[in-house]
This record gives structure tokens, C-alpha cells and sequence, in this order.
């Protein structure tokens, strides 16, 4: 039980409140030179805004666009809104603000799973790093946000340590609470049925795994059904995604997007979709050399292919990435290999960098 002691994940859990404070200075001082409101960008706009709407009033809002698409509500998953309505409940905040809680208390939880997940694969220092380099990564602002990719990644990272453990029901338990989290809660599902199908082929007579594999979708397949109840059909959630313009179409559309970027004025944004393309590819493709176990590679195989591939808004593909914390891994060994001082000074660089940009996205066009 090592992996869980406060004290062992003490220096990962510091580092990610170092890098996140760093990263909310800058947006404060960045919002106060151009008049803007760093509470403003992290709790009241884009999707956040959605999320304190079904908190305060539950499903049924939607809008209609000029050109006949319409943004229900509905393609938002539940988990989030619920638990921001419990603390508003507790501390009087507002629905926005209750959000910025859970997440920060969420982003504490991220950080300790992705620290026990990489500390039992690759030892303690790496976790270390692997929280670091999460934390600084260049829309890790999104982690400070009322949004709920920190509440997802760390439902994820604690089912997939229970699944490195053998704790098949707290594991599917988690992966329940993912599916109620976001869309991508399919990857978690995965990593669960994977892990459990390898341990029973392996010759486990527990009858914990297949109780950890029927828990796993319920969270999913829940809320998946109940829209389609609510809409009249058993394709209603797919309906509701498809009115918001998402769909999986195996990156044609992405692919399209980055060629329009190579045949105009954006050309260098071409370019640099590209390699961030290869970056996360290259990354995973380590992932798999280096031999991560099964349950990491299906669950970031999963995210990084429902991100890529998926058709929507392009802009929000970096932080759909995000919850795909093994392609951390390999850069966290790199720099557990190092001296501390010339690794700290590195990661500090790159936590700088992460700061600058986040603050500049979301002054700009940001999420959604």
C-alpha cells in the first residue's frame, strides 16, 4: 500500500500546486493588464458555462443555431454539474465557483493517481516527473478550470491503479464514475475489460474481475440510455452530438482541416499541427516499446484516438488530450534520469511556457 501514503506522493502533490499557482499568477496578472477577469475565463465561459446551467436548472436547455444546428445541453455528462450543485449546496458559492472547487480538488486527485499509476511502473522520482510534466503541459491551465477533464483523469488514474493492483471492483467502480464524467470514460471501460479478460486467460478464479467488468459501463451506458429515453430513440445521445457537429470519422476531418491550414496564409499552423500529431504518436509509440502494461496502453490508445479522430472542434483536440497522462511517462523517465537540479530547471522552463500560454489562450479564442 506503499503507492498511496500522503507522504510518498507529498513531493509530486507539491510540485502540481507549485505549477498550478505559477500558471494562476500569470493568468491574474495577465487578466489585470488587459482588464480581464481570470475568475471570468476559468469558471463563467465555454463549456463551464453549460456545466453551472445544468447544475442550476438540470437537462433541457438548448440553443438553435442560423444554420439549423442545435446545442442541447444533453451532450454534457453529469458528474460535474452534480457535484458542483453538492458544494454550492455546502458553501453557498455559486454554481461557477463550486465548479473551480471541485476542480482543484479534483486536479489534487489527478495528480496523486497519475503519481501512484507512474511510481508503481516506473518508480517514485519518475512519478514525480510525470506529475510535473502533466501539470505543465500547454493547456494545463484547463486543470484550473470549471470544466471536468481534472475530475475525469483522476476517476481514470485511480481505476487504472486499482486494475494495476487487483482491486477489480474499486476499479470498476471508478471507471462507472468516469463513464458519468465524459464520452471518453469508453477508454477506462476498455482498459477494465482488457485488464480483466489478461487476468482471467492468466488463470484468476476471483469472480472480482467479471464484477469489476459489469461495473465499468454502467456510469456510460446509464446516461447514454436515459438521453436516448429522453429523446425517443436509442441514437438520441449520438443525435445530440452530432447537432453540436462531433462524430468519429477516423480523422478525415482533422486530416482535411491541417490541409486547408497547409494551402493558406496558416501555413506554419499546418506545420505545427502536424508535428504536434507526431509528438503525441511518437509518444504513445514509446509507450509501447517501453512495454507500459496493457490496461495504460489500451486506455491512452483510446484517448488519443477518440481525439485525433474524431470530428468537431479543432481546437479543443489539445485539451481532449489531456486526460491521456501515460504519453507523460516517457519524458517524466527521461527526466528522472537526470541531475535534480538541471531536470527542476528544465520542467520550471517548461512550467514558465505552460503559464505564458495558458494565460494568452484564454485571453484569446481558449477552449472550448
Amino acid at each position: 500500500m506503499k503507492d498511496l501514503g500522503f507522504r510518498r506522493a507529498a513531493p509530486a502533490l507539491a510540485v502540481f500546486v507549485a505549477v498550478r499557482l505559477l500558471g494562476l499568477t500569470v493568468l491574474a496578472v495577465w487578466g489585470a493588464v488587459a482588464g480581464s477577469s481570470a475568475h471570468t475565463l476559468l469558471s463563467a465561459r465555454w463549456d463551464s458555462l453549460w456545466y453551472a446551467r445544468i447544475a442550476a436548472e438540470g437537462y433541457g436547455y438548448q440553443v438553435a443555431l442560423p444554420n439549423g444546428d442545435v446545442h442541447s445541453n444533453l451532450a454534457f455528462f453529469p458528474l460535474l454539474p452534480w457535484l458542483e450543485r453538492l458544494v454550492s449546496a455546502v458553501t453557498g458559492l455559486g454554481y461557477g465557483s463550486a465548479g473551480l472547487v471541485v476542480s482543484a480538488l479534483a486536479g489534487l486527485a489527478a495528480a496523486w493517481g497519475i503519481f501512484a499509476v507512474a511510481d508503481r511502473v516506473h518508480g517514485r522520482r519518475a512519478g514525480v516527473f510525470a506529475v510535473g510534466v502533466w501539470a505543465a503541459l500547454p493547456v494545463g491551465i484547463v486543470q484550473s478550470m470549471a470544466y471536468s477533464e481534472s475530475l475525469f483523469t483522476a476517476l481514470a488514474a485511480w481505476s487504472l491503479y486499482g486494475l494495476l493492483r487487483g482491486h477489480w471492483l474499486t476499479a470498476g467502480l471508478l471507471a462507472a464514475g468516469a463513464g458519468l464524467t465524459r464520452p471518453v470514460g469508453a477508454a477506462v471501460v476498455a482498459a477494465v475489460w482488457v485488464a480483466a479478460a489478461l487476468a482471467l486467460r492468466g488463470g484468476e478464479r476471483s469472480w472480482r474481475p467479471v464484477a469489476g467488468a459489469l461495473l465499468a459501463p454502467l456510469g456510460a451506458a446509464g446516461y447514454v440510455l436515459w438521453v436516448g429515453a429522453r429523446t425517443g430513440g436509442l441514437t438520441g445521445y449520438l443525435e445530440v452530438q452530432g447537432g453540436w457537429g462531433n462524430g468519429f470519422d477516423g480523422g478525415w476531418a482533422f486530416a482535411r482541416f491541417i490541409g486547408d491550414r497547409l494551402a493558406s496564409a496558416a501555413f506554419a499552423a499546418g506545420i505545427g499541427l502536424i508535428a504536434g500529431v507526431a509528438l503525441v504518436l511518437w509518444l504513445y509509440a514509446l509507450c509501447v516499446r517501453r512495454r507500459q502494461p496493457p490496461p495504460l496502453l489500451v486506455y491512452a490508445g483510446i484517448v488519443v484516438a477518440l481525439a485525433l479522430c474524431a470530428s468537431g472542434y479543432f481546437g479543443s483536440k489539445p485539451r481532449l488530450l489531456l486526460p491521456a497522462f501515460p504519453l507523460v511517462f516517457p519524458p517524466a523517465v527521461a527526466l528522472a534520469r537526470w541531475r535534480t537540479g538541471r531536470a527542476a530547471a528544465v520542467l520550471g522552463a517548461v512550467a514558465v511556457a505552460s503559464a505564458a500560454y495558458g494565460a494568452f489562450w484564454l485571453n484569446g479564442s481558449g477552449p472550448p
